[in-house]
Parts: structure tokens; C-alpha cells; sequence
């Protein structure tokens, strides 16, 4: 048997189902592919593999309950990257799914920072 042991990086962020702050929804299935879209490129391009494990949650603010997707990454033994380019990474994914799915903001909690992203000021008028 083969042990790898690497430093410990993860990230999570979630992002909404909602497009924009309409009541309009994507699938699960548009993100995954959005997803296997990115990270197709970064193999491609960078040799870079990092994977993701989706899963569905809400977000409970005030009079806001909104169905969101929960993306949560590892810095992968078999795929080690370093920090700088782990984080690297996670922002390039957050910053594409924001514009693929018309997200204005998503909060991205790393092992020792947290790190909001922010199109505009705007905030759901559902708050």
C-alpha cells in the first residue's frame, strides 16, 4: 500500500441556483458541465487537476431561503498543487462560474482566510 501525505489546503464556496436575482434556476447538471468545462482547460492547458465535490444546500438570511450548490475542494495527493497556485485555482473557478451563471457575489472560505468576490454592491431585495 502506498501512502501520500501532502500539506493540508481546502476551499468552500457555494454558489446560488438562482440566475442573478431572479426566480429563474440552473440545473445541477449546468454547473457540473460548466465545472468539467474549467477543469478540462486547466489539464489541457496548465496540467492542472482539481477536483470538486457538488453538493446542495440553502442559505438562510433573514427572508431569504435560496437553494445554492456547495463546492468543496482538497489539495488531492494524487494531484498535489502548492498553495499559491491551489488558491490560484479556486478564485479562476469562482470568477468563471460567476460570470457562466450570472452570479453577483460568492464567498470563498479557504483553511486559513476567507475571500468575498463582488460584481456589485447589490444585494437580493429579498434580505
Amino acid at each position: 500500500m502506498n501512502i501520500i501525505i501532502t500539506p493540508t489546503y481546502s476551499a468552500t464556496f457555494v454558489i446560488g441556483m438562482q440566475i442573478g436575482y431572479t426566480n429563474q434556476h440552473y440545473k445541477k447538471s449546468e454547473l457540473i458541465s460548466f465545472l468539467q468545462q474549467f477543469q478540462q482547460k486547466q489539464i489541457a492547458e496548465r496540467n492542472i487537476y482539481l477536483s470538486a465535490c457538488v453538493s446542495e444546500c440553502e442559505i438562510v438570511l433573514s427572508g431569504q431561503v435560496e437553494p445554492h450548490f456547495k463546492l468543496d475542494f482538497i489539495n488531492y495527493p494524487k494531484f498535489t498543487l502548492d498553495e499559491i497556485t491551489f488558491k490560484r485555482e479556486i478564485e479562476l473557478l469562482t470568477v468563471f462560474l460567476m460570470d457562466t451563471l450570472q452570479q453577483n457575489r460568492i464567498v470563498v472560505v479557504y483553511h486559513n482566510e476567507t475571500k468575498m468576490f463582488e460584481k456589485s454592491e447589490d444585494i437580493d431585495p429579498r434580505i
